[in-house]
């Protein structure tokens, strides 16, 4: 009798992506898949490409590659933690599901390894389960979402469909809120406390919150569990929000903001860290570590320290580890053991 072959089951870890070089070209190329993305940028899309094409990919390139190579190294941070997390993560599952053919693998919404491609090879290998993971803590439809819009126009296309689970996100799974106060005490326990310890996160357009978004209060329940498992009192933590694009108004407090009008009143010393990026990257490598402290003492203020992104810390790689486990395991029975 023929041996019944493993079950196929892919876990894609997915991040938003990041150029193929820090040169102006590349930068271009990213910025125009991305921004060209309507979950990103809801004007109305022919007004939007004549100003994208016309305003945004003839200038901003330039700065933006320049602000790049200051971060770069063989390649670009994001990426390289990417793989690192998929490289940990395989290393833990690898010999748990012997019954089950599980291949774990990188993908990016925009750039490379690009989601696109990624799903066109599932095509070639048909596959029993997918899971996906978004390394978004928080979701948002300007970074989760575009996930399941590649889904949703590579299933139609299908004719062995596998089954199918996205993770939404895990704003508040304890082993996350647990991962950030002890990536923040460790930092403390060497470099001491500050006066204040501010939580930045990526920014979305206060209209898109205002149409149902979840991303801010996410955020903010997040900020609120780390600063109770630390036993921080109201005056000793703080949230914002920060990168935002364009002229339309952004979810508030706005962390330049909030850091100059610190600087300017007295307050002498800050912590940042942003809990919305699960891998550091040119938001927080060059705009929270470089330019925000720039700007917090000019204004006045003395100490200024950024704590890393949780990146491939051991917790942050048990909890997003536990995350696929739920999953795996119930596939393992279903899958494995449905012939026996």
């Amino acid at each position: 009798m023929p041996s019944i072959p493993k079950p196929k089951v892919t876990v894609i870890l997915a991040n938003l992506g990041t150029p193929d070089a820090a040169t102006a070209p590349a930068v271009r190329e990213f910025l125009r898949q991305f921004l060209s993305d309507q979950r990103v940028i809801e004007i109305p899309k022919v007004i939007w490409q004549i100003i994208l094409n016309c305003f945004v990919l003839p200038f901003r390139p330039k700065r933006v590659a320049e602000a790049y190579a200051s971060i770069w190294n063989q390649d670009s941070p994001m990426r390289e933690i990417l793989y690192a997390q998929v490289a940990g993560i395989k290393q833990q599952l690898d010999t748990q599901y012997p019954h089950l053919d599980l291949n774990i693998i990188p993908a990016m919404s925009y750039g490379n390894p690009g989601i696109q491609a990624v799903l066109k090879n599932l095509s070639q290998m048909p596959q029993e389960h997918v899971i996906v993971l978004p390394l978004f803590p928080q979701y948002s439809a300007t970074s989760t979402a575009p996930l399941y819009d590649a889904f949703a126009r590579w299933i139609p296309k299908q004719r062995h469909l596998p089954g199918l689970t996205i993770l939404k996100d895990y704003y508040r799974h304890p082993l996350y809120i647990e991962a950030l106060a002890n990536s923040i005490s460790r930092f403390q326990a060497t470099h001491g406390k500050a006066q204040k310890l501010l939580m930045s996160f990526h920014g979305i357009p206060q209209p898109y919150a205002d149409k149902g978004d979840p991303y801010p209060e996410r955020c903010r329940e997040t900020a609120r569990l780390v600063a109770a498992h630390l036993g921080l009192h109201d005056d000793e933590w703080a949230i914002s929000f920060q990168s935002r694009f364009g002229k339309q108004e952004w979810v508030k407090p706005y962390t330049d903001a909030l850091l100059e009008e610190w600087g300017k009143s007295g307050l002498e010393s800050v912590q940042i860290l942003s809990p919305a990026f699960s891998a550091d990257c040119l938001e927080t490598l060059e705009e929270l570590e470089v330019e925000n402290a720039e700007l917090f003492l000019e204004s006045g203020g003395q100490r200024y320290e950024y704590i890393p992104a949780l990146n491939t810390n051991a917790e942050h790689l048990e909890l997003l580890t536990q995350l696929l486990k739920v999953n795996l395991d119930a596939l393992d029975y279903t899958l494995a053991y449905r012939e026996h």
